[in-house]
């Protein structure tokens, strides 16, 4: 008989807080205490009657567990022996010998005190059949259960031989299982002794049913065991051990957040049933499947493509027109272009993206414009490149086929916009390459279509994404090296390149204002006078755009950054006095270098990538044998130009005043110079034609007079093209005349007055009328 049924149990008693374990009646345990509060409880115990409340608490990671987070109910029990080690903790061995409830907590600090009630058992008056047949079949069930490899003390089937009470043969059974807290506390709370040996028999037919799975899957894994299949073996052991407990594994919590993400996505209805079809693919899939990873991918790519987010536009007009002006001088056509599409949305409430292509030199501020359009209509701005790309996949993705394959630059850039409406554009659509691989320019056909990209689809996705709300803006400097297909799809603005009076004004504008931010100066620090700004213009740059001007004044504001921060003080003021110690001397001198009207030498005006340009066609004759030279880097449409402009001098030779005999020894000789630069274009037909009768009459040619246009064997002048590009190199070049084909005249009304009123235009129709401008006559 215990000592504790042979006086009354204590009301109050220390408690001890137990984790990993639950405490039963009939049981003898070690403890290792090592908090605070425990060992203060074990000392209150033995200052006393020896006794302690032993109960689990609920969250095993709690170090100073609260009243409301402990078991309230556990076992009286009394500490046999006590040992303190080195390291501060206490050893204990404890015997477990009535089960009590907490009825209040009466101190907490520095241990916890509680009031208990204990817990009174029904007493068996006899055992019956049912209750025998019961404690056997636990008996047997635990036999099985250590007969399978659970690991539990050797001698703990004797002990339950000898036991004939079934409250206690559930209690030392539980107690030996190693069962999960929970479920053992759940045992220990049924007061009901049958009850509770029914419930371990429940516990103990699941375990053995575990146990057999286990088994079953070492059996099928134990043939072919490498260091993988050993991994994927014991993953199969959790998911198995986690489905039989009815608990959730990181693999499951995955798949619910995919499954919460998908919902959240407001995607179409055909695209999330897609969605979720793969997601059940990925649920009933090994986690180390080489398709797992690409599966799970391809669901985020899903989940994160805006759908159904759009950016509102910004649909005042006025305001829209004065973030377009604040961000670049002049360039009307194109706002104008703008606020026509935004005047439409007002109206109409939805519209087609409109497809546009600019085209002009580099640096006239085709990109910076893109970037306008979307602050001037409150959408998010993606840029691309395509200059060189020669992959198709590039644009349409690769199909999941492949290892690391990925969705095309288009739905990458839509996804990393964020919304289904942004201002998208592509650099450089001039510079698309083809190979083996495909060709990239007829995959943009359907990007670029407005009657098509309403379900465009990317071999990635294999799904249709709506592109019919982006807008596209494309860039060039070439418009004829575009394919004609892609061409006809777009709306094509030209932005020709800027007279040094716009140089001018965007310079003192925009560049210098920007470069004093971005090289930490202020106002108070720098002046540019207008004269030294027109100077750089002139002598430092040669070029259509601005990128080199901006350059050059991102240079002095460098220089003198460096002057300020040696300490340097006062306003600095950039002049032209000392605009050479910021730049060095002059880097171009002044075209139009002729100093004197000159036999044998026209002045052509040609069109290039980078704006118009001044050409010196020199022509020279003499006896020799029959035969036209052409040196001077030139293309073949030049030379082709070239004969049929002698071709027509031989057949006007009488009205030329030229002796027919003089072709049939006649050594005719035509350069450009800057041989190493590659020419080419029909433009200067007339010209080679001028310098020729100029070679071969002696006369000579004005310089003040240049001249653009192509010509035929019957001496008919056609039109050319970039007309106003080569006129703002004329100006630069100080020309006073341009002879132009008649034809070319409709486009004066794009150029500028004030270049008008400096530059005379002369048309023509055929080449008799530019001879006599020229030659007179």
């Amino acid at each position: 008989m215990t000592e504790l049924e042979v006086r009354e149990t204590p009301e109050i008693l220390p408690l001890l807080p137990v984790r990993d374990m639950v405490m039963y009646p009939s049981v003898i345990l070690p403890l290792f205490v090592g908090r605070d509060m425990s060992i203060n409880a074990v000392e209150k115990s033995l200052s006393k009657d020896r006794l302690i409340l032993v109960t689990a608490q609920k969250d095993l990671t709690d170090e100073d567990p609260l009243p409301g987070r402990i078991y309230s109910v556990g076992v009286v029990s009394q500490i046999m022996r006590m040992l303190r080690l080195p390291d501060g903790r206490v050893k204990v061995l404890i015997q477990g010998l009535k089960k009590a409830t907490i009825v209040e907590y009466v101190q907490e600090k520095p241990t916890f005190l509680v009031r208990i009630q204990p817990v009174e058992e029904p007493i068996l008056t006899e055992i019956t059949l049912e209750i025998e047949a019961l404690m056997r079949y636990v008996k047997e069930e635990m036999e099985k259960v250590v007969s399978m490899g659970r690991m539990v003390p050797p001698d703990i089937l004797m002990v339950l031989d000898t036991i004939d009470e079934p409250g206690k043969l559930a209690d030392v059974a539980a107690a030996n299982l190693g069962l999960a807290v929970d479920k053992a506390q759940e045992v220990l709370e049924i007061v009901d002794p049958i009850a509770r040996l029914r419930r371990l028999s429940e516990i103990l037919g699941k375990e053995i049913e575990l146990l057999n799975m286990q088994a079953k899957i070492l059996s099928q894994a134990k043939e072919e065991m490498s260091k993988t299949q050993r991994e994927y073996f014991l993953r199969e052991q959790m998911k198995a051990i986690r489905t039989e407990l009815g608990e959730g594994d990181e693999r499951s919590e995955e798949v619910e957040d995919l499954r919460k993400r998908i919902k959240k996505a407001k995607m179409p209805k055909d695209i999330e049933k897609e969605a979720k079809k793969q997601l059940e693919r990925l649920d009933a899939m090994h986690p180390d499947a080489v398709e797992s990873a690409m599966l799970r991918t391809y669901i985020e790519w899903l989940i994160e493509l805006p759908w159904g987010k759009s950016t509102k536009d910004r649909l005042d007009i006025k305001k829209a027109k004065t973030i377009l002006d604040e961000d670049h001088y002049d360039l009307d056509k194109v706002k104008e272009r703008i606020l026509e599409f935004l005047s439409v949305i007002k109206l109409k409430g939805e519209m087609k993206g409109p497809i546009l292509c600019f085209v002009g030199p580099p640096g006239v501020g085709k990109t910076s414009l893109g970037k306008s359009i979307a602050r001037a209509l409150g959408r998010k701005f993606q840029r691309i490149s395509l200059g060189g790309m020669k992959d198709e996949a590039e644009i349409r993705g690769h199909r999941r086929t492949y290892v690391g394959s990925m969705p095309g630059r288009i739905i990458q850039g839509i996804k990393q916009a964020g919304t289904n409406n942004p201002v998208f554009m592509m650099d450089e659509i001039d510079k698309i390459g083809t190979d083996f691989r495909g060709d990239p320019a007829s995959a943009l056909l359907e990007v670029l279509d407005p009657e098509q990209n309403n379900a465009f689809s990317d071999h990635y996705l294999n799904l249709p994404f709506d592109l019919s709300k982006v807008m596209f803006i494309t860039t060039a400097n070439r418009i004829d090296t575009i394919p004609s297909a892609l061409k006809d799809r777009m709306e094509t603005i030209y932005i020709p390149g800027y007279t040094e009076k716009e140089k001018l004004a965007i310079a003192k504008k925009y560049l210098v204002p920007k470069q004093l931010v971005e090289n930490g100066l202020t106002e108070g620090m720098i002046q540019f006078a207008d004269h030294a700004l027109a100077t750089i213009i002139q002598d430092y740059t040669r070029e259509a755009g601005l990128r080199n001007l901006e350059r050059e004044i991102a240079s002095i504001g460098r220089k003198v950054a460096k002057r300020i921060a040696e300490g340097q003080k006062g306003k600095v003021t950039v002049t032209l006095k000392n605009l050479q110690s910021f730049l060095g001397p002059a880097k171009y001198l002044p075209e139009g270098g002729l100093e004197e009207d000159t036999i044998g030498i026209a002045s052509g005006l040609a069109w290039t990538e980078v704006g118009g340009e001044v050409l010196y066609i020199e022509a020279s004759s003499r006896k020799g044998k029959k035969e036209l030279m052409l040196t001077g880097s030139m293309g073949d449409v030049m030379k082709e130009s070239a004969q049929a402009a002698l071709t027509y001098i031989k057949s006007k030779s009488g009205a030329l005043g030229i002796e027919a005999e003089i072709f049939d020894n006649l050594e005719m000789h035509i350069h450009i110079p800057q041989g190493a630069i590659p020419k080419d274009g029909p433009s200067a037909g007339i010209t080679m034609a001028v310098a020729m009768i100029s070679a071969i009459t002696s006369k000579p040619i004005s310089r003040k007079i240049a001249m653009t246009g192509e010509i035929t064997l019957t001496g008919r002048v056609l039109p050319i093209g970039g007309l106003k590009e080569k006129t703002l190199a004329a100006l630069r070049a100080r020309v006073e005349k341009i002879i132009i084909p008649e034809e070319n005249m409709r486009e004066l009304v794009e150029i500028p007055q004030y270049v008008k009123r400096k530059i005379k235009f002369l048309a023509v129709r055929t080449m008799d009328e530019v001879v006599r401008i020229m030659f007179g006559g």
